[in-house]
């Protein structure tokens, strides 16, 4: 396996919410055989953080033009369209 990809987590706090949302993206990726790390932050640190990261995963807004793809989403935390969200998360980790 290679090395594992970087995925930043972001929320208002980075306490709850964040890891909520990095405890199932890990669970999920790891049973799709996807290797990742993941880093959580408050969305205000992701400017500072995203450098070497392959995607930035948050569920409140961040800033635009961070150089890597950003998904925006709730889907975590309502489980309304959680799985059309993991595919995003492996297609552009694929990418």
């Amino acid at each position: 396996m290679g090395a594992p990809k970087r995925i930043l987590v972001s929320c208002g706090t980075a306490i709850a919410t964040s890891t909520v949302v990095a405890m199932a993206i890990e669970e999920a990726l790891k049973d799709r055989g996807i290797n990742v790390t993941i880093r959580q932050c408050k969305a205000s640190e992701v400017p500072s953080l995203v450098q070497g990261m392959d995607l930035v995963v948050t569920t409140t807004p961040v800033p635009g033009n961070l150089g890597v793809p950003v998904i925006q989403t709730l889907a975590f935390l309502t489980g309304i369209g959680k799985e059309e969200v993991l595919e995003q998360i492996v297609a552009e980790l694929k990418k």
